[in-house]
């Protein structure tokens, strides 16, 4: 595989990032109305907003993409760091392009002054978390939620 490029998304980047955001809600098996995709799209553009996102590209080809969001703690001064979505296309996984993208992330939020990056991932995702294990702890603990 040729370089992969790293870097937080441009308004032009649209048309690469959508396909990646719409493979990533399949694998999820789930949909969104389109005004959350523009909202989310519209909110990693704005300076003023924690969101924001990347993409990996190799030969002028988006082939993997990553959301962070910056949020407060109540058990720190700093910041902390959710990396809420991670995509690397089928044929580009496996070589590196998900760790390159974490790794940006941890990067990314050190500069930033977070103290912490911090994700989830759905337990039957296997190949995931094998590599998570290599890059981070699992403090075990257990998500709920209730949609409200």
């Amino acid at each position: 595989m040729s370089q992969i490029d790293i870097r937080q998304v441009t308004s032009g980047d649209h048309a690469a990032w959508l396909p990646l955001w719409q493979a990533y809600l399949r694998f999820y098996k789930t949909e969104l109305p389109e005004a959350v995709t523009h909202s989310t799209w519209q909110r990693m553009l704005d300076p003023n907003e924690p969101t924001h996102a990347a993409l990996a590209w190799a030969d002028n080809k988006a082939v993997g993409m990553v959301h962070f969001i910056y949020h407060r703690s109540n058990w720190a001064i700093e910041n902390a760091c959710y990396l809420q979505d991670l995509l690397v296309v089928p044929e580009t996984r496996g070589t590196g392009v998900g760790r390159q993208l974490i790794e940006f992330v941890y990067a990314t939020a050190k500069a930033d002054g977070c103290n912490k990056v911090h994700w989830l991932t759905h337990e039957t995702n296997a190949t995931a978390i094998q590599l998570y294990e290599r890059l981070a702890e699992r403090p075990g603990f257990i998500q709920f939620r209730k949609a409200i």
